[in-house]
């Protein structure tokens, strides 16, 4: 059963209302493409043989409004020639003929209507079936876009997970132990270049300092003993 049912359904179709209600949008959105593609063929297969029967009408009108012409013709030589019966039969072939003419004509007008609305109904139609169409990649963006994201979710899910937990716990303890066996390897100094330094110096001043006193103190003692 076809999403639609006549060439009015679909030109009158709120495709958006549709979708909406649609249970599949993308299911239900291929059909209607499907079908719009199917009933532009009919129309268009329509509208061929219209055009194709207007031709034939047309030509068909041309030869008999010249053989109207030409029954015309004989009625005057008739008249000429003092044949007023041939003239008067010559008169009511083309009444006849001047009949099928007018019938033509109609018959013609009737085809041009045809393939006039024929063409307004296929320019409806592939309006319709290219709005369709873009609905229909919208469609599949937002399916791509609505998969992505629940990758995307599933990946964070995974990575809250508790087996991620443990997993980032047992590996920040494995970085933990490399560093201790590192300082183990290598120890840190105590204190920095600056640090020793300043010690070194604060040492070279305090022996100076005490053989200062050391002198002192002996010249103390030479002069007691003077």
């Amino acid at each position: 059963m076809g999403v639609f049912n006549r060439f009015a359904d679909i030109v009158t179709a709120n495709i958006s209302a549709i979708l909406d209600r649609a249970e599949d949008p993308e299911k239900m959105i291929r059909l209607m493409i499907r079908e719009m593609e199917e009933t532009l063929v009919e129309i268009k297969a329509g509208c061929a043989a219209s055009m194709a029967k207007r031709t034939q009408i047309a030509r068909l009108l041309e030869e008999t409004r010249q053989r109207a012409d030409l029954w015309h013709e004989r009625a005057r030589m008739a008249v000429d020639k003092g044949r007023e019966d041939l003239a008067r039969e010559a008169l009511v072939e083309k009444r006849r003929v001047q009949d099928r003419v007018e019938g033509l004509a109609a018959e013609l007008a009737d085809f041009e209507s045809l393939v006039e609305q024929a063409r307004e109904d296929i320019a409806k139609l592939e309006e319709k079936l290219r709005s369709a169409q873009e609905k229909q990649r919208l469609l599949v963006q937002r399916h791509f876009r609505a998969n992505a994201r629940k990758r995307a979710q599933q990946d964070i899910r995974r990575a809250d997970g508790a087996d991620a937990v443990v997993r980032f716990e047992q590996f920040e303890q494995r970085i933990e132990r490399m560093e201790a066996e590192a300082s183990l390897v290598n120890p840190p100094r105590s204190g920095s270049l600056d640090e020793e330094f300043t010690l070194l110096e604060g040492s070279e001043d305090i022996e100076k300092e005490l053989e200062a006193l050391k002198r002192k103190a002996a010249s103390g003692q030479d002069k007691a003993q003077g």
